[in-house]
Formats: C-alpha cells, structure tokens, sequence
C-alpha cells in the first residue's frame, strides 16, 4: 500500500508497569513485556519519499520529520506491534490523511532535525490539534555500531506492524524493512512534555535505552482484523 523510507533515528526508552499502560492499549490487544516490564518510547526520525505501492515518492508532501510517542502491543494472533499514542509530523496534508484513513493520532507540529558531526537535535512544537504547544527538544550523540543487539534492543526495535482501532475494530498493519543498523547513542539534552500529552507519566528519570539508527526502507501492506481471543 505505501513505501518509505525512515531515516535518521534515535530511540529513547522508559520502563513502564504493564497495568499503567494497558487501558490505553486497542481492545483485544495487550501490552507486550520483557521479563515482566513494558516501554514507552519517544521516536524522532525523519520520514522520506513516502509514496503508493512502487510508486515514486510524493513530491514535498511525501519528506517531513516525525516523532512519535509509543507503547508495545500483543494480540490474540500472538502479532507483536507498536500502538502509537500521538505522532507529530510537520505536514498537514499526511495528518489529515492519517488520521482519515487510518485513525492513527497524527498531530501537525513545527519541527526540525538537525545534525553537527555526530550530534542530531530534534526539535517539535505542536500546532494542532490539542493541546497546542506540547513539544519536544532532543539532542543525541551517535556512538558505536551494534554487532549483537541485546535482547531488550531487540524487543524494543523488531516491530514490523502496528495495532490502532479503525473502521470500529482493531486492526494489525503489517510492515517489511531489513534489520535495523543499531548504534550505541547517547542523550545529551531533553525537555519533552509529548509523553505527557500522550496520557502517560511524564518520565522524571534518563531513559534507560537511547539507541539510533541510519534508517531503513520500508513498506507497509493491507490491514489485518485483530481475530478474537479464546474465552
């Protein structure tokens, strides 16, 4: 259905109780864990040559910076994916579709990336909808390739599908990319109010995971019906 390409990542990761994040999860899914702890995570990346099956990408609509705020979801099938609290992109015309198409929560926000060296900034400032002027600055330093990821890097980053409630059901929108290139990062700077913005805990702690990645291509599918679960 789509293709694109995510580059210029940088992953930041809080532990979170899986009881505080399940009523926010869709129905018939449930917040995936790792030794009995799930993730909230804040995404920055920038979004490039977004077009339609092997199409070319869309001319300006088709290139924006992204950040999104995410939790860790499982459902009945055993589908790991992403569930996507708020996704702040800087243009209107892909919100809108997004948010038309899919219900996912996209939200039209100033933004920038910036790199020096091996130092990228992301910076967001929310434009609409509510509540306006919830943001996000982030600086992070690139450090060392990941020959062997760990297995909570690997939790946290082998996603290939997302669940959202469209059409009046839960649906899995699947996705295919190449492994991801991991690097070591670390977080110079934060002031993020996104998270809270979210309905979550705003974190008053340093993540526990930063990670960043050059990016992947990447193409999304046809949506999946979330089956029943068994009584």
């Amino acid at each position: 259905m789509l293709v694109q390409r995510w580059t210029d990542l940088a992953f930041l990761h809080w532990a979170a109780d899986p009881a505080d994040v399940a009523p926010l999860l869709p129905p018939g899914t449930v917040p995936d864990t790792l030794d009995g702890v799930t993730y909230v995570g804040l995404i920055g990346f920038r979004m490039e040559g977004v077009g339609f099956l092997s199409g070319p990408g869309v001319p300006y609509l088709g290139d924006f910076c992204e950040t999104n705020v995410r939790l860790y979801s499982v459902d009945g099938a055993g589908r790991r994916g992403v569930v996507f609290r708020s996704l702040e992109a800087e243009r209107l015309i892909p919100v809108l579709t997004a948010r038309l198409s899919l219900r996912l929560p996209y939200m039209w926000a100033r933004m920038r990336l910036t790199r020096t060296g091996d130092v990228l900034t992301y910076t967001s400032r929310r434009r609409w909808p509510g509540p306006r002027g919830a943001t996000s600055d982030f600086s992070v330093r690139v450090g060392a390739a990941i020959a062997e990821p760990t297995p909570l890097e690997q939790f946290l980053t082998a996603r290939w599908g997302l669940h959202t409630s469209a059409w009046d059901r839960t649906v899995h929108l699947a996705n295919e990319h190449p492994p991801w290139a991991l690097h070591r990062a670390e977080l110079l700077s934060l002031s993020d109010t996104l998270i809270g913005a979210a309905g979550l805990p705003q974190p008053t702690t340093p993540p526990v995971s930063v990670l960043y990645s050059p990016g992947v291509p990447v193409t999304f599918g046809k949506p999946h019906p979330e089956p029943p679960r068994a009584p």
